[in-house]
């Protein structure tokens, strides 16, 4: 994601079967169990990750929902 003083942050993109799962949880534990610059500033929690017919993830898809 485009970020003004740093030009670029981190966002995450997850999916999970826990519906009590919430994002300010997983930037907790990111906090936790990561070094500083590798904790996502933003985390989007998905039902399901866009992918094409071979089955790869479209990152491309997930850039543009910004």
């Amino acid at each position: 994601m485009p970020d003004e003083h740093t030009e670029e942050s981190l966002k995450a993109f997850i999916t999970s079967s826990n519906p009590n799962l919430s994002s300010d949880h997983m930037i907790k534990h990111c906090k936790e169990n990561l070094t500083a610059y590798k904790v996502p500033k933003f985390i989007e929690i998905l039902n399901g990750l866009p992918k094409s017919t071979v089955g790869k993830i479209l990152q491309t898809e997930l850039r543009q929902r910004e």
